[in-house]
């Protein structure tokens, strides 16, 4: 059960336990999409103006929030690990694991959690490699960082907040 921290308004993506979820968005679709939001100038002048108004940072947020969660199971980590997970959330995972699958996959790529689910990391690599991309799954991803819940990872992301959430070399 997820306890409420005073002062900080819960995310309805971190109250609920973790469920396996296969993305609804392609992989080169979602590879290409991440070409067409890489940091840049304007995004880094975007998100900064966002992050100074309230109101706007809330709307986009919550925005970010409803398009990652239909199409990835995004739980808004705030920490985006969906570039080198095949763009599967590892979040999705009921145990959170960010860095590979636990030792009870099933023989047929199944959850051991929910054993009628398929695990989340035998998704990513199925689409990591079918992309050629299967060597991001050796990247070491740093441990979660949860005061980091809720927030815009897309904003973390364009104001370099994010650059070392993964080791550089597998």
């Amino acid at each position: 059960m997820t306890q409420a921290i005073p002062g900080r308004k819960q995310s309805r993506s971190r109250t609920a336990p973790p469920v396996p979820v296969h993305p609804r968005l392609g992989v080169r679709a979602a590879y290409r999409l991440q070409q067409v939001l890489r940091p840049n100038a304007g995004y880094r002048w975007l998100s900064a103006r966002l992050e100074s108004a309230g109101p706007g940072r809330t709307l986009f947020t919550g925005a970010e929030r409803e398009a990652k969660e239909k199409l990835f199971g995004c739980r808004m980590c705030g920490q985006c690990a969906l570039p080198v997970t095949g763009y599967v959330c590892p979040m999705g995972c009921p145990k959170e694991l960010r860095n590979g699958p636990c030792g009870g996959v099933g023989a047929d790529g199944s959850c051991e959690v929910y054993p009628e689910r398929r695990c989340v990391w035998v998704d990513a690599y199925d689409r990591a490699a079918s992309a050629g991309r299967a060597a991001d799954l050796s990247l070491l991803h740093r441990p979660a960082d949860h005061r980091r819940w809720g927030q815009s990872s897309w904003l973390n992301y364009w104001q370099g907040r994010d650059e070392d959430l993964w080791t550089a070399e597998p």
